[in-house]
Protein backbone atom coordinates (compact mmCIF):
# COMPACT_ATOMS: atom_id res chain seq x y z
CA UNK A 1 0.00 0.00 0.00
CA UNK A 2 1.19 3.39 -0.63
CA UNK A 3 1.91 5.73 2.51
CA UNK A 4 -1.05 8.04 2.01
CA UNK A 5 -3.49 5.04 2.25
CA UNK A 6 -1.36 3.10 5.14
CA UNK A 7 0.75 5.41 7.66
CA UNK A 8 3.42 1.88 7.67
CA UNK A 9 5.49 0.86 10.38
CA UNK A 10 8.34 2.98 11.89
CA UNK A 11 10.72 3.35 14.72
CA UNK A 12 13.93 1.42 14.53
CA UNK A 13 17.68 2.42 14.91
CA UNK A 14 19.93 -0.01 14.54
CA UNK A 15 23.71 0.89 14.89
CA UNK A 16 26.91 -1.44 14.58
CA UNK A 17 30.09 -0.60 15.90
CA UNK A 18 34.04 -1.90 15.12
CA UNK A 19 36.86 -0.90 18.06
CA UNK A 20 39.07 -2.64 20.00
CA UNK A 21 38.68 -6.41 18.91
CA UNK A 22 35.23 -6.01 19.26
CA UNK A 23 31.79 -5.22 17.34
CA UNK A 24 28.76 -4.05 18.76
CA UNK A 25 25.37 -3.80 17.59
CA UNK A 26 22.84 -1.92 19.67
CA UNK A 27 19.24 -1.59 18.40
CA UNK A 28 16.32 0.86 20.27
CA UNK A 29 12.70 -0.94 21.36
CA UNK A 30 10.35 1.19 19.58
CA UNK A 31 7.88 0.62 17.20
CA UNK A 32 5.32 2.99 16.02
CA UNK A 33 2.40 3.10 13.51
CA UNK A 34 2.18 6.68 12.46
CA UNK A 35 1.80 8.59 15.43
CA UNK A 36 1.34 6.14 17.77
CA UNK A 37 3.80 4.03 19.83
CA UNK A 38 2.85 0.31 19.63
CA UNK A 39 5.50 -0.91 21.41
CA UNK A 40 8.56 -0.04 23.36
CA UNK A 41 10.17 -2.83 23.92
CA UNK A 42 10.86 -4.60 20.66
CA UNK A 43 14.03 -6.51 20.05
CA UNK A 44 15.67 -5.98 17.05
CA UNK A 45 19.18 -6.94 17.46
CA UNK A 46 19.38 -10.98 18.01
CA UNK A 47 22.30 -13.68 17.83
CA UNK A 48 21.87 -16.60 15.44
CA UNK A 49 24.64 -19.46 15.64
CA UNK A 50 24.21 -21.29 12.49
CA UNK A 51 26.65 -24.18 11.87
CA UNK A 52 28.23 -23.49 15.12
CA UNK A 53 29.36 -19.81 14.58
CA UNK A 54 28.08 -16.72 16.18
CA UNK A 55 26.44 -13.76 13.81
CA UNK A 56 24.82 -10.92 15.39
CA UNK A 57 22.03 -9.57 13.24
CA UNK A 58 20.45 -6.17 13.52
CA UNK A 59 17.47 -5.14 11.76
CA UNK A 60 14.76 -1.81 10.74
CA UNK A 61 12.07 -1.82 8.84
CA UNK A 62 8.62 -4.35 8.91
CA UNK A 63 9.24 -7.32 11.40
CA UNK A 64 7.83 -9.99 9.24
CA UNK A 65 9.86 -9.03 6.45
CA UNK A 66 13.17 -8.68 8.62
CA UNK A 67 12.30 -12.15 10.13
CA UNK A 68 11.92 -13.66 6.76
CA UNK A 69 15.43 -12.33 5.79
CA UNK A 70 17.13 -13.60 8.82
CA UNK A 71 15.84 -17.48 8.54
CA UNK A 72 17.17 -16.59 4.83
CA UNK A 73 20.61 -15.70 5.81
CA UNK A 74 20.66 -18.03 8.56
CA UNK A 75 19.92 -20.92 5.64
CA UNK A 76 23.24 -19.19 3.78
CA UNK A 77 25.02 -19.40 6.69
CA UNK A 78 24.37 -23.12 7.56
CA UNK A 79 25.50 -23.79 3.73
CA UNK A 80 28.38 -21.73 4.01
CA UNK A 81 29.97 -21.97 7.80
CA UNK A 82 31.92 -19.02 8.97
CA UNK A 83 31.87 -16.93 5.60
CA UNK A 84 29.88 -14.28 6.26
CA UNK A 85 31.05 -12.11 3.31
CA UNK A 86 29.96 -15.07 1.08
CA UNK A 87 26.43 -16.01 3.46
CA UNK A 88 25.59 -12.50 2.76
CA UNK A 89 26.04 -11.76 -0.96
CA UNK A 90 24.02 -15.32 -2.08
CA UNK A 91 21.34 -13.54 0.41
CA UNK A 92 21.60 -10.04 -1.55
CA UNK A 93 21.75 -11.47 -5.13
CA UNK A 94 18.26 -13.87 -3.90
CA UNK A 95 16.85 -10.88 -2.41
CA UNK A 96 17.47 -8.86 -5.75
CA UNK A 97 16.10 -11.46 -7.56
CA UNK A 98 13.34 -13.33 -6.32
CA UNK A 99 9.92 -11.86 -7.29
CA UNK A 100 8.92 -12.82 -3.46
CA UNK A 101 11.84 -11.43 -1.69
CA UNK A 102 12.05 -7.81 -3.83
CA UNK A 103 8.92 -7.03 -1.73
CA UNK A 104 10.49 -7.42 1.61
CA UNK A 105 11.13 -3.95 3.26
CA UNK A 106 13.82 -4.37 5.66
CA UNK A 107 17.53 -3.81 6.03
CA UNK A 108 20.14 -5.75 8.00
CA UNK A 109 23.54 -5.15 9.70
CA UNK A 110 25.41 -8.15 10.61
CA UNK A 111 28.92 -9.18 11.85
CA UNK A 112 30.51 -12.37 12.86
CA UNK A 113 33.00 -9.90 15.24
CA UNK A 114 35.23 -9.90 12.04
CA UNK A 115 33.32 -8.31 9.56
CA UNK A 116 30.75 -5.92 9.77
CA UNK A 117 28.38 -5.87 7.03
CA UNK A 118 25.16 -3.98 5.56
CA UNK A 119 22.94 -5.77 3.58
CA UNK A 120 20.00 -4.18 1.61
CA UNK A 121 17.70 -4.83 -0.79
CA UNK A 122 18.91 -3.05 -3.48
CA UNK A 123 21.46 -6.09 -3.71
CA UNK A 124 24.31 -4.38 -1.77
CA UNK A 125 26.21 -6.01 0.95
CA UNK A 126 27.95 -2.93 2.36
CA UNK A 127 31.35 -2.69 4.62
CA UNK A 128 31.16 0.81 5.94
CA UNK A 129 34.05 3.29 6.61
CA UNK A 130 35.02 4.45 9.29
CA UNK A 131 33.63 0.97 11.33
CA UNK A 132 30.38 2.16 11.60
CA UNK A 133 27.43 1.23 9.89
CA UNK A 134 23.88 2.54 11.03
CA UNK A 135 20.26 2.13 9.87
CA UNK A 136 16.74 2.92 10.44
CA UNK A 137 14.97 6.26 11.48
CA UNK A 138 17.21 7.84 13.44
CA UNK A 139 20.39 5.90 11.48
CA UNK A 140 21.90 9.09 10.13
CA UNK A 141 22.05 10.94 13.92
CA UNK A 142 23.60 7.57 15.12
CA UNK A 143 26.18 7.14 12.88
CA UNK A 144 27.30 11.44 12.69
CA UNK A 145 27.31 10.83 16.64
CA UNK A 146 29.22 7.62 16.44
CA UNK A 147 31.34 8.46 13.74
CA UNK A 148 32.31 11.60 16.19
CA UNK A 149 33.02 9.82 19.11
CA UNK A 150 35.20 6.65 17.16
CA UNK A 151 38.51 7.71 17.62
CA UNK A 152 38.12 8.84 21.72
CA UNK A 153 39.03 6.33 24.05
CA UNK A 154 35.83 5.33 24.29
CA UNK A 155 34.99 1.31 23.81
CA UNK A 156 32.39 0.07 20.99
CA UNK A 157 29.87 -0.69 23.03
CA UNK A 158 30.19 2.77 24.88
CA UNK A 159 30.27 4.33 21.72
CA UNK A 160 26.99 2.45 20.75
CA UNK A 161 25.17 3.69 23.86
CA UNK A 162 25.87 7.13 23.46
CA UNK A 163 25.39 7.24 19.68
CA UNK A 164 22.15 5.57 20.29
CA UNK A 165 20.92 8.11 22.89
CA UNK A 166 21.61 11.08 21.05
CA UNK A 167 19.38 9.53 18.32
CA UNK A 168 16.60 8.93 20.63
CA UNK A 169 16.98 12.69 22.07
CA UNK A 170 16.54 13.51 18.17
CA UNK A 171 14.38 11.10 16.13
CA UNK A 172 11.07 10.56 17.49
CA UNK A 173 10.78 7.31 16.27
CA UNK A 174 13.81 6.31 18.32
CA UNK A 175 13.77 5.50 22.25
CA UNK A 176 15.98 4.60 24.63
CA UNK A 177 15.28 0.62 25.45
CA UNK A 178 18.18 -0.46 24.10
CA UNK A 179 19.09 -4.52 22.79
CA UNK A 180 22.99 -4.65 22.67
CA UNK A 181 24.73 -7.61 21.37
CA UNK A 182 28.41 -7.93 21.36
CA UNK A 183 31.08 -10.29 19.85
CA UNK A 184 34.45 -10.08 19.98
CA UNK A 185 36.64 -10.55 16.77
CA UNK A 186 38.32 -14.28 15.75
CA UNK A 187 36.11 -15.63 19.07
CA UNK A 188 32.94 -16.72 17.28
CA UNK A 189 31.94 -18.68 20.90
CA UNK A 190 31.92 -15.55 22.74
CA UNK A 191 28.26 -14.78 24.58
CA UNK A 192 28.46 -10.85 25.92
CA UNK A 193 24.89 -10.24 25.90
CA UNK A 194 23.86 -6.60 27.54
CA UNK A 195 20.16 -5.82 27.71
CA UNK A 196 19.18 -2.13 29.74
Amino acid sequence: MADDQFPGWHGTTIIGVKKGGEVVIAGDGQVSLGQTVIKGTARKVRRLSPGGFDVVAGFAGSTADAFTLLERLEAKLEATPGQLARASVELAKDWRTDKYLQKLEAMLIVTDGTELLVITGAGDVLEPEHNVAAIGSGGNFALAAARGMIDSDRDAETVAREAMAIAADICVYTNGRLTVESIAAGANDTDTTAET
